[in-house]
Protein backbone atom coordinates (compact mmCIF):
# COMPACT_ATOMS: atom_id res chain seq x y z
CA UNK A 1 0.00 0.00 0.00
CA UNK A 2 0.96 3.45 -1.18
CA UNK A 3 0.64 5.59 2.33
CA UNK A 4 -0.71 8.92 2.73
CA UNK A 5 -0.09 11.04 6.25
CA UNK A 6 -2.46 14.36 6.05
CA UNK A 7 -0.85 16.44 9.29
CA UNK A 8 -3.20 19.87 8.64
CA UNK A 9 -6.71 19.86 8.47
CA UNK A 10 -7.93 19.53 4.92
CA UNK A 11 -11.94 20.08 2.96
CA UNK A 12 -13.35 16.36 3.29
CA UNK A 13 -13.50 17.00 -0.63
CA UNK A 14 -10.06 16.47 -0.75
CA UNK A 15 -9.60 13.86 1.52
CA UNK A 16 -11.95 11.60 -0.18
CA UNK A 17 -10.89 11.93 -3.15
CA UNK A 18 -7.53 10.36 -1.67
CA UNK A 19 -9.17 7.52 0.10
CA UNK A 20 -10.93 6.65 -3.01
CA UNK A 21 -8.06 4.83 -4.47
CA UNK A 22 -7.57 1.42 -3.93
CA UNK A 23 -3.81 1.84 -3.84
CA UNK A 24 -3.89 4.13 -0.95
CA UNK A 25 -3.95 4.26 2.69
CA UNK A 26 -4.78 7.70 4.26
CA UNK A 27 -3.94 8.46 7.58
CA UNK A 28 -5.14 12.01 8.91
CA UNK A 29 -3.30 12.85 12.18
CA UNK A 30 -3.58 16.52 13.21
CA UNK A 31 -1.54 18.76 15.06
CA UNK A 32 1.59 17.07 15.32
CA UNK A 33 4.40 18.26 17.06
CA UNK A 34 7.80 18.62 15.46
CA UNK A 35 9.23 15.33 17.20
CA UNK A 36 6.23 13.12 16.73
CA UNK A 37 5.94 14.16 13.02
CA UNK A 38 9.51 12.99 12.56
CA UNK A 39 8.87 9.68 14.08
CA UNK A 40 5.27 9.29 12.55
CA UNK A 41 7.31 10.12 8.84
CA UNK A 42 9.28 7.18 8.42
CA UNK A 43 6.49 5.11 7.38
CA UNK A 44 4.54 7.53 4.83
CA UNK A 45 5.03 7.70 0.97
CA UNK A 46 3.15 10.63 0.64
CA UNK A 47 2.20 14.20 3.29
CA UNK A 48 -0.24 16.52 2.65
CA UNK A 49 -0.10 20.07 4.57
CA UNK A 50 -1.42 23.16 4.83
CA UNK A 51 0.38 26.45 7.13
CA UNK A 52 0.95 24.93 10.16
CA UNK A 53 2.88 21.93 9.58
CA UNK A 54 6.45 22.52 9.39
CA UNK A 55 8.83 19.81 7.08
CA UNK A 56 12.35 20.61 8.54
CA UNK A 57 15.67 19.36 7.41
CA UNK A 58 14.97 17.35 10.28
CA UNK A 59 11.68 15.83 9.49
CA UNK A 60 13.05 14.92 5.92
CA UNK A 61 16.27 13.18 7.18
CA UNK A 62 13.64 10.28 9.11
CA UNK A 63 11.57 10.64 5.50
CA UNK A 64 13.08 7.53 4.30
CA UNK A 65 9.92 6.56 2.19
CA UNK A 66 8.80 10.09 1.57
CA UNK A 67 8.21 10.76 -2.32
CA UNK A 68 6.00 13.87 -2.67
CA UNK A 69 5.24 16.64 -0.24
CA UNK A 70 1.94 18.31 -1.05
CA UNK A 71 0.98 21.93 0.29
CA UNK A 72 -2.36 22.61 0.07
CA UNK A 73 -1.63 26.62 -0.48
CA UNK A 74 0.31 28.65 -2.65
CA UNK A 75 3.67 28.93 -0.61
CA UNK A 76 6.01 26.42 0.25
CA UNK A 77 8.30 28.55 2.67
CA UNK A 78 7.18 25.90 5.83
CA UNK A 79 9.16 23.25 3.45
CA UNK A 80 12.76 23.10 3.63
CA UNK A 81 13.08 22.75 0.03
CA UNK A 82 16.76 22.37 -0.48
CA UNK A 83 16.68 19.61 2.09
CA UNK A 84 13.73 17.68 0.41
CA UNK A 85 15.48 18.18 -3.01
CA UNK A 86 18.33 16.68 -1.35
CA UNK A 87 16.82 13.76 -0.73
CA UNK A 88 14.93 13.42 -3.53
CA UNK A 89 11.50 14.71 -2.51
CA UNK A 90 9.07 16.33 -5.07
CA UNK A 91 7.39 19.42 -3.29
CA UNK A 92 4.32 21.06 -4.95
CA UNK A 93 1.62 23.43 -4.35
CA UNK A 94 -1.49 24.51 -5.30
CA UNK A 95 -1.17 27.84 -7.30
CA UNK A 96 -4.36 28.53 -8.57
CA UNK A 97 -6.92 27.07 -6.04
CA UNK A 98 -6.61 30.28 -3.60
CA UNK A 99 -6.43 32.83 -6.92
CA UNK A 100 -9.90 34.35 -6.41
CA UNK A 101 -10.33 34.67 -2.87
CA UNK A 102 -6.72 36.16 -2.38
CA UNK A 103 -7.34 38.65 -4.89
CA UNK A 104 -10.91 39.21 -3.76
CA UNK A 105 -9.01 39.88 -0.25
CA UNK A 106 -6.41 42.15 -1.41
CA UNK A 107 -9.29 44.29 -3.45
CA UNK A 108 -11.14 44.13 0.09
CA UNK A 109 -7.95 45.51 1.53
CA UNK A 110 -7.65 48.22 -0.99
CA UNK A 111 -11.16 49.45 -0.53
CA UNK A 112 -10.50 49.32 3.76
CA UNK A 113 -7.55 51.34 3.91
CA UNK A 114 -9.19 53.66 1.38
CA UNK A 115 -12.37 54.25 3.06
CA UNK A 116 -10.84 53.79 6.98
CA UNK A 117 -13.51 51.12 6.95
CA UNK A 118 -11.61 48.61 10.71
CA UNK A 119 -11.36 52.57 12.11
CA UNK A 120 -15.04 53.73 11.53
CA UNK A 121 -16.44 50.82 12.52
CA UNK A 122 -14.17 50.91 16.22
CA UNK A 123 -14.95 54.08 16.19
CA UNK A 124 -18.50 53.47 16.03
CA UNK A 125 -18.59 50.67 18.18
CA UNK A 126 -16.95 53.18 20.74
CA UNK A 127 -20.18 55.19 20.74
CA UNK A 128 -18.71 58.15 18.55
CA UNK A 129 -20.07 59.50 15.43
CA UNK A 130 -16.90 60.93 13.58
CA UNK A 131 -17.78 61.17 9.77
CA UNK A 132 -14.69 63.94 9.37
CA UNK A 133 -12.26 61.73 10.51
CA UNK A 134 -12.53 59.00 8.49
CA UNK A 135 -12.64 60.54 5.19
CA UNK A 136 -11.51 58.76 2.63
CA UNK A 137 -10.20 58.73 -1.06
CA UNK A 138 -11.53 56.99 -4.20
CA UNK A 139 -9.96 54.87 -6.22
CA UNK A 140 -11.44 55.72 -9.72
CA UNK A 141 -8.50 57.12 -11.53
CA UNK A 142 -5.62 56.28 -9.29
CA UNK A 143 -2.66 54.44 -10.40
CA UNK A 144 -2.08 51.10 -8.48
CA UNK A 145 1.37 49.55 -8.72
CA UNK A 146 1.08 45.68 -8.64
CA UNK A 147 4.82 44.09 -7.63
CA UNK A 148 4.71 40.29 -9.41
CA UNK A 149 2.28 39.81 -12.29
CA UNK A 150 1.45 35.92 -12.08
CA UNK A 151 -2.23 34.65 -11.69
CA UNK A 152 -3.45 36.55 -8.65
CA UNK A 153 -1.27 39.83 -9.21
CA UNK A 154 -2.88 40.14 -13.07
CA UNK A 155 -6.39 38.68 -11.16
CA UNK A 156 -6.57 42.20 -8.78
CA UNK A 157 -5.26 44.10 -12.04
CA UNK A 158 -8.31 43.04 -13.61
CA UNK A 159 -10.64 43.93 -10.60
CA UNK A 160 -8.78 47.53 -10.45
CA UNK A 161 -9.21 48.15 -13.74
CA UNK A 162 -13.29 47.43 -13.40
CA UNK A 163 -12.89 50.16 -10.75
CA UNK A 164 -11.19 52.56 -13.21
CA UNK A 165 -7.62 52.77 -11.98
CA UNK A 166 -4.61 52.82 -14.18
CA UNK A 167 -2.35 49.89 -13.36
CA UNK A 168 1.50 49.67 -13.60
CA UNK A 169 3.20 46.30 -13.36
CA UNK A 170 6.68 45.10 -12.19
CA UNK A 171 7.91 41.62 -13.22
CA UNK A 172 10.83 41.22 -14.85
CA UNK A 173 9.69 37.43 -15.96
CA UNK A 174 6.81 38.87 -17.95
CA UNK A 175 7.14 40.29 -21.46
CA UNK A 176 5.98 43.71 -22.68
CA UNK A 177 3.34 41.84 -25.43
CA UNK A 178 1.47 40.10 -22.55
CA UNK A 179 1.23 43.31 -20.15
CA UNK A 180 0.12 45.19 -23.50
CA UNK A 181 -2.64 42.37 -23.84
CA UNK A 182 -3.75 42.67 -20.30
CA UNK A 183 -3.96 45.78 -20.64
CA UNK A 184 -1.57 46.92 -18.38
CA UNK A 185 2.05 49.31 -18.23
CA UNK A 186 5.48 47.51 -17.51
CA UNK A 187 7.77 49.93 -16.01
CA UNK A 188 10.83 49.21 -13.42
CA UNK A 189 9.84 48.73 -9.91
CA UNK A 190 11.82 52.47 -8.62
CA UNK A 191 9.35 53.75 -11.76
CA UNK A 192 6.41 51.89 -10.32
CA UNK A 193 6.97 52.65 -6.52
CA UNK A 194 7.01 56.45 -7.73
CA UNK A 195 4.03 56.78 -9.72
CA UNK A 196 1.80 54.66 -7.84
CA UNK A 197 -0.98 55.94 -5.69
CA UNK A 198 -1.25 51.99 -4.04
CA UNK A 199 1.12 49.28 -4.01
CA UNK A 200 0.03 45.41 -3.80
CA UNK A 201 3.03 42.86 -3.72
CA UNK A 202 2.31 39.68 -5.16
CA UNK A 203 5.81 37.63 -5.55
CA UNK A 204 7.17 34.56 -3.67
CA UNK A 205 9.26 34.88 -0.83
CA UNK A 206 12.79 34.21 -1.79
CA UNK A 207 16.27 35.31 -1.36
CA UNK A 208 15.38 37.76 -3.91
CA UNK A 209 12.71 39.12 -2.55
CA UNK A 210 13.07 39.17 1.16
CA UNK A 211 13.03 42.90 2.28
CA UNK A 212 12.04 43.88 -1.13
CA UNK A 213 10.33 47.09 0.37
CA UNK A 214 12.49 48.46 2.81
CA UNK A 215 13.85 51.93 3.72
CA UNK A 216 15.18 52.83 -0.06
CA UNK A 217 12.11 51.82 -1.11
CA UNK A 218 9.69 54.10 0.98
CA UNK A 219 11.97 56.95 0.17
CA UNK A 220 10.44 56.80 -3.78
CA UNK A 221 6.95 56.40 -2.56
CA UNK A 222 4.57 59.46 -2.62
CA UNK A 223 3.33 60.74 1.02
CA UNK A 224 -0.57 59.53 -0.50
CA UNK A 225 0.52 55.82 -1.15
CA UNK A 226 -0.51 52.98 0.20
CA UNK A 227 1.30 49.37 0.50
CA UNK A 228 -0.89 46.14 0.61
CA UNK A 229 0.80 42.89 1.17
CA UNK A 230 -1.37 39.82 0.99
CA UNK A 231 1.28 37.61 -0.32
CA UNK A 232 3.72 36.66 2.27
CA UNK A 233 5.69 37.79 5.30
CA UNK A 234 9.47 39.19 4.92
CA UNK A 235 8.72 40.88 1.80
CA UNK A 236 8.34 44.34 3.42
CA UNK A 237 11.19 44.71 5.89
CA UNK A 238 8.88 45.93 8.65
CA UNK A 239 11.26 47.37 10.69
CA UNK A 240 11.26 50.08 7.47
CA UNK A 241 7.72 50.00 7.34
CA UNK A 242 6.97 50.94 11.11
CA UNK A 243 9.99 54.21 10.86
CA UNK A 244 7.82 54.82 7.62
CA UNK A 245 4.22 54.48 9.02
CA UNK A 246 5.18 56.77 11.86
CA UNK A 247 6.92 59.60 9.94
CA UNK A 248 4.32 59.68 7.63
CA UNK A 249 6.19 58.92 4.61
CA UNK A 250 3.28 56.87 3.43
CA UNK A 251 -0.40 57.35 4.08
CA UNK A 252 -0.81 53.41 5.41
CA UNK A 253 -0.85 49.89 4.71
CA UNK A 254 -2.53 46.83 5.04
CA UNK A 255 -1.17 43.71 5.74
CA UNK A 256 -2.28 40.49 5.88
CA UNK A 257 0.80 38.29 6.25
CA UNK A 258 4.10 39.30 8.76
CA UNK A 259 7.66 38.34 9.14
CA UNK A 260 6.58 36.20 12.06
CA UNK A 261 2.94 34.77 12.34
CA UNK A 262 1.09 34.85 14.99
CA UNK A 263 2.06 38.67 14.65
CA UNK A 264 3.16 39.11 18.76
CA UNK A 265 1.22 40.73 20.46
CA UNK A 266 3.30 43.37 21.18
CA UNK A 267 4.57 44.93 17.72
CA UNK A 268 4.50 48.12 16.96
CA UNK A 269 1.72 47.46 13.68
CA UNK A 270 -1.12 47.06 15.91
CA UNK A 271 -0.93 50.70 17.49
CA UNK A 272 -0.72 52.14 14.76
CA UNK A 273 -3.92 54.05 13.24
CA UNK A 274 -2.50 54.05 9.49
CA UNK A 275 -1.96 50.14 9.13
CA UNK A 276 -4.88 47.61 8.93
CA UNK A 277 -3.95 44.50 10.13
CA UNK A 278 -5.94 40.58 9.02
CA UNK A 279 -4.84 37.25 10.33
CA UNK A 280 -3.35 35.46 7.04
CA UNK A 281 -6.51 35.44 5.55
CA UNK A 282 -6.13 35.23 1.81
CA UNK A 283 -6.94 32.07 1.28
CA UNK A 284 -9.69 31.62 4.24
CA UNK A 285 -12.98 31.31 2.19
CA UNK A 286 -14.92 28.18 1.99
CA UNK A 287 -14.60 27.96 -1.78
CA UNK A 288 -10.74 28.07 -1.60
CA UNK A 289 -10.59 25.91 0.93
CA UNK A 290 -12.03 23.38 -1.29
CA UNK A 291 -10.59 24.01 -4.10
CA UNK A 292 -7.05 23.76 -2.71
CA UNK A 293 -8.12 20.46 -1.04
CA UNK A 294 -8.96 19.00 -4.26
CA UNK A 295 -6.10 20.27 -5.84
CA UNK A 296 -3.50 19.00 -3.82
CA UNK A 297 -5.44 15.54 -3.57
CA UNK A 298 -5.63 15.40 -7.35
CA UNK A 299 -1.54 16.56 -8.07
CA UNK A 300 -0.44 13.91 -4.85
CA UNK A 301 -2.35 10.94 -6.30
CA UNK A 302 -1.26 11.56 -9.70
CA UNK A 303 2.59 12.09 -8.76
CA UNK A 304 2.38 8.43 -6.38
CA UNK A 305 0.72 6.73 -9.10
CA UNK A 306 3.05 7.90 -11.85
CA UNK A 307 0.65 10.05 -13.79
CA UNK A 308 2.72 13.01 -14.16
CA UNK A 309 4.04 15.93 -11.78
CA UNK A 310 2.43 19.26 -11.62
CA UNK A 311 3.20 22.83 -9.71
CA UNK A 312 6.22 21.17 -8.32
CA UNK A 313 8.84 23.78 -6.51
CA UNK A 314 11.67 21.69 -6.99
CA UNK A 315 10.87 19.38 -10.18
CA UNK A 316 9.75 20.44 -13.77
CA UNK A 317 5.84 20.02 -14.02
CA UNK A 318 4.73 17.02 -16.26
CA UNK A 319 1.02 16.61 -16.91
CA UNK A 320 -0.03 12.94 -17.66
CA UNK A 321 -0.75 13.31 -21.44
CA UNK A 322 3.27 14.78 -21.72
CA UNK A 323 4.32 11.67 -19.28
CA UNK A 324 2.96 9.36 -21.43
CA UNK A 325 4.85 10.37 -24.71
CA UNK A 326 8.03 11.43 -22.29
CA UNK A 327 8.45 8.04 -19.77
CA UNK A 328 10.38 6.02 -21.99
CA UNK A 329 12.91 9.08 -23.11
CA UNK A 330 12.98 9.47 -19.26
CA UNK A 331 13.69 6.07 -19.22
CA UNK A 332 16.30 6.24 -22.09
CA UNK A 333 18.13 9.05 -20.63
CA UNK A 334 18.38 7.50 -17.24
CA UNK A 335 20.19 4.61 -18.85
CA UNK A 336 22.09 6.36 -21.26
CA UNK A 337 23.25 8.46 -18.66
CA UNK A 338 24.46 5.55 -16.11
CA UNK A 339 26.22 3.89 -19.38
CA UNK A 340 28.25 7.32 -20.31
CA UNK A 341 28.91 7.73 -16.20
CA UNK A 342 30.51 4.53 -15.91
CA UNK A 343 33.02 4.96 -19.25
CA UNK A 344 33.78 8.46 -18.97
CA UNK A 345 37.14 9.43 -17.75
CA UNK A 346 37.98 12.66 -15.57
CA UNK A 347 36.49 15.25 -14.20
CA UNK A 348 33.26 16.70 -15.95
CA UNK A 349 32.87 20.01 -16.89
CA UNK A 350 30.34 19.99 -19.65
CA UNK A 351 26.92 18.22 -20.68
CA UNK A 352 25.81 18.85 -24.07
CA UNK A 353 22.00 17.52 -24.77
CA UNK A 354 20.64 17.75 -28.47
CA UNK A 355 16.75 16.84 -28.81
CA UNK A 356 15.22 16.13 -32.09
CA UNK A 357 12.00 14.69 -32.68
CA UNK A 358 8.90 14.04 -30.92
CA UNK A 359 10.64 15.13 -27.63
CA UNK A 360 11.25 18.57 -29.07
CA UNK A 361 6.83 19.06 -28.50
CA UNK A 362 7.00 19.22 -24.83
CA UNK A 363 9.07 20.14 -21.96
CA UNK A 364 12.24 17.97 -22.11
CA UNK A 365 13.68 19.00 -18.70
CA UNK A 366 12.21 16.11 -17.03
CA UNK A 367 14.70 13.78 -19.44
CA UNK A 368 17.64 16.40 -18.82
CA UNK A 369 17.01 15.71 -15.10
CA UNK A 370 16.93 11.57 -16.02
CA UNK A 371 20.27 11.76 -17.75
CA UNK A 372 21.88 13.71 -15.55
CA UNK A 373 21.15 11.50 -12.54
CA UNK A 374 22.37 8.68 -14.73
CA UNK A 375 25.65 10.76 -15.74
CA UNK A 376 26.36 11.35 -11.60
CA UNK A 377 25.31 8.03 -10.67
CA UNK A 378 28.17 5.99 -10.68
CA UNK A 379 30.37 8.91 -8.92
CA UNK A 380 27.56 10.17 -6.13
CA UNK A 381 25.89 6.99 -5.33
CA UNK A 382 22.72 6.99 -3.40
CA UNK A 383 23.00 10.83 -2.86
CA UNK A 384 21.97 12.10 -6.39
CA UNK A 385 18.38 11.09 -7.54
CA UNK A 386 15.92 12.52 -9.93
CA UNK A 387 15.00 15.42 -7.90
CA UNK A 388 18.64 17.10 -6.95
CA UNK A 389 20.74 16.02 -10.29
CA UNK A 390 20.82 19.62 -11.55
CA UNK A 391 21.54 20.75 -8.39
CA UNK A 392 24.35 18.65 -7.79
CA UNK A 393 25.92 19.31 -11.44
CA UNK A 394 25.97 23.33 -10.63
CA UNK A 395 27.32 22.48 -6.93
CA UNK A 396 30.51 20.84 -9.19
CA UNK A 397 30.33 23.17 -11.90
CA UNK A 398 29.11 21.43 -14.39
CA UNK A 399 27.92 23.13 -17.50
CA UNK A 400 24.50 21.61 -18.73
CA UNK A 401 23.38 22.25 -21.96
CA UNK A 402 20.01 21.58 -23.58
CA UNK A 403 19.57 21.98 -27.72
CA UNK A 404 16.50 21.60 -29.46
CA UNK A 405 17.26 20.83 -33.19
CA UNK A 406 15.64 20.70 -36.23
CA UNK A 407 18.05 19.41 -38.55
CA UNK A 408 17.99 16.03 -40.57
CA UNK A 409 19.32 13.32 -39.20
CA UNK A 410 19.38 9.19 -39.37
CA UNK A 411 17.30 8.98 -36.47
CA UNK A 412 13.96 10.93 -36.69
CA UNK A 413 13.87 10.52 -32.70
CA UNK A 414 17.47 10.94 -31.06
CA UNK A 415 18.86 11.85 -27.63
CA UNK A 416 22.41 13.20 -28.34
CA UNK A 417 24.61 13.30 -24.97
CA UNK A 418 28.15 14.76 -25.44
CA UNK A 419 30.28 14.94 -22.32
CA UNK A 420 33.46 16.65 -22.13
CA UNK A 421 36.20 16.18 -18.82
CA UNK A 422 39.21 17.81 -18.08
CA UNK A 423 40.75 14.50 -20.07
CA UNK A 424 38.13 13.58 -22.77
CA UNK A 425 35.35 13.80 -24.96
CA UNK A 426 32.73 11.05 -24.90
CA UNK A 427 29.61 11.02 -27.02
CA UNK A 428 26.46 9.05 -27.01
CA UNK A 429 23.33 8.58 -29.40
CA UNK A 430 20.26 7.50 -28.17
CA UNK A 431 16.55 6.04 -29.52
CA UNK A 432 13.80 4.46 -29.13
CA UNK A 433 12.93 0.66 -30.84
CA UNK A 434 9.87 0.68 -32.56
CA UNK A 435 8.20 -1.14 -29.79
CA UNK A 436 9.53 1.77 -27.33
CA UNK A 437 12.42 0.17 -25.89
CA UNK A 438 15.97 2.05 -25.27
CA UNK A 439 18.86 1.57 -27.66
CA UNK A 440 21.88 3.36 -28.11
CA UNK A 441 23.04 3.61 -31.66
CA UNK A 442 26.22 5.40 -31.66
CA UNK A 443 29.01 5.78 -29.57
CA UNK A 444 31.62 8.31 -30.27
CA UNK A 445 32.60 7.84 -33.81
CA UNK A 446 30.97 4.16 -33.89
CA UNK A 447 27.72 3.13 -34.93
CA UNK A 448 26.07 -0.04 -32.55
CA UNK A 449 22.82 -1.19 -31.66
CA UNK A 450 23.06 -1.91 -28.09
CA UNK A 451 20.21 -2.55 -25.61
CA UNK A 452 20.86 -0.79 -22.35
CA UNK A 453 19.87 -2.65 -19.72
CA UNK A 454 21.17 -4.30 -17.02
CA UNK A 455 24.85 -5.94 -17.06
CA UNK A 456 26.75 -4.72 -19.95
CA UNK A 457 30.33 -5.51 -20.94
CA UNK A 458 31.64 -2.29 -23.06
CA UNK A 459 34.81 -4.02 -25.01
CA UNK A 460 37.43 -1.32 -27.26
CA UNK A 461 39.24 -4.06 -29.93
CA UNK A 462 41.08 -4.53 -32.27
CA UNK A 463 38.76 -5.35 -35.47
CA UNK A 464 40.36 -9.03 -36.13
CA UNK A 465 38.24 -12.10 -37.04
CA UNK A 466 37.79 -14.74 -34.18
CA UNK A 467 37.69 -12.61 -31.37
CA UNK A 468 33.95 -12.33 -30.73
CA UNK A 469 34.13 -15.87 -30.53
CA UNK A 470 37.01 -16.07 -27.92
CA UNK A 471 34.64 -13.28 -26.04
CA UNK A 472 31.91 -15.84 -26.67
CA UNK A 473 34.17 -18.88 -24.97
CA UNK A 474 35.38 -17.29 -21.72
CA UNK A 475 32.09 -16.38 -21.01
CA UNK A 476 30.62 -19.80 -21.81
CA UNK A 477 33.51 -21.05 -19.39
CA UNK A 478 32.21 -19.33 -16.47
CA UNK A 479 28.41 -19.97 -17.19
CA UNK A 480 27.47 -16.50 -17.84
CA UNK A 481 24.58 -16.18 -20.57
CA UNK A 482 24.84 -14.07 -23.22
CA UNK A 483 21.58 -11.80 -24.03
CA UNK A 484 22.74 -9.70 -26.83
CA UNK A 485 25.08 -8.58 -28.47
CA UNK A 486 26.11 -5.73 -30.59
CA UNK A 487 28.99 -4.84 -32.82
CA UNK A 488 30.47 -1.34 -34.39
CA UNK A 489 33.81 0.07 -36.15
CA UNK A 490 35.39 3.21 -37.30
CA UNK A 491 36.83 1.30 -40.41
CA UNK A 492 37.91 -2.24 -41.42
CA UNK A 493 40.77 -3.43 -39.57
CA UNK A 494 40.65 -0.23 -37.29
CA UNK A 495 39.16 0.22 -33.76
CA UNK A 496 35.80 -1.81 -32.89
CA UNK A 497 33.09 -1.43 -30.27
CA UNK A 498 31.70 -4.71 -28.89
CA UNK A 499 28.51 -4.23 -26.74
CA UNK A 500 27.96 -7.68 -24.98
CA UNK A 501 24.24 -8.04 -22.87
CA UNK A 502 24.87 -10.66 -20.27
CA UNK A 503 22.44 -11.98 -17.90
CA UNK A 504 24.15 -12.14 -14.60
CA UNK A 505 27.16 -9.71 -13.55
CA UNK A 506 30.91 -10.87 -14.55
CA UNK A 507 33.38 -11.71 -11.76
CA UNK A 508 36.92 -10.03 -12.18
CA UNK A 509 38.74 -13.08 -12.66
CA UNK A 510 36.63 -13.34 -16.02
CA UNK A 511 37.28 -9.70 -16.80
CA UNK A 512 40.84 -10.08 -16.74
CA UNK A 513 40.94 -13.26 -19.03
CA UNK A 514 38.76 -10.87 -21.47
CA UNK A 515 41.53 -7.78 -20.66
CA UNK A 516 44.09 -10.63 -21.95
CA UNK A 517 42.78 -11.87 -24.69
CA UNK A 518 44.53 -11.07 -27.86
CA UNK A 519 43.48 -7.45 -29.43
CA UNK A 520 41.47 -6.57 -26.45
CA UNK A 521 42.15 -3.20 -25.47
CA UNK A 522 39.27 -2.31 -22.84
CA UNK A 523 36.81 -4.47 -20.78
CA UNK A 524 34.21 -2.61 -18.62
CA UNK A 525 31.24 -4.25 -16.80
CA UNK A 526 28.48 -2.03 -16.82
CA UNK A 527 25.20 -1.85 -15.00
CA UNK A 528 22.77 0.31 -16.55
Amino acid sequence: MIKILISDKLAEEGIKILKDVKEFKVDCKFGLSPQELKAAIKDYDGLIIRSETKVTKEVLESADKLKVIGRAGVGLDNVDLPAATKKGVVAMNTPSGNTTSTAEHTMSMILALSRNIPQACASMRAGKWDRSKFSGVELYGKKLGVVGFGRIGSTVARFAKSFGMEVLAYDPYLSMEVAAQKGVRMVELEELLRESDYITLHVPKSTESKNLISEKEFQFMKKTARLINCARGGIIDEKALIKALEGKMIAGCALDVFEQEPLPADSPLLKLDNCIVTPHLGASTTEAQVNVAIEIAETVRDALLGKGILNAANFPSVDAEAYKVLAPYIDLALRVGKFVGQLIQGRITEVKLTYRGVMTGYKVAPVTLSLVNGLLKPILGETVNFINALDLAKERAINVQEIISNKDEEFVNILKVEVKTDKEAFSVWGTLSGNNKPRIVRINDVYVEASPHEYMLYINNNDKPGLIGAIGTILAGANINIAGISLGREAQDGIAVSVVNVDSEVPESVIKKLKDTKDVLYVKLLKV
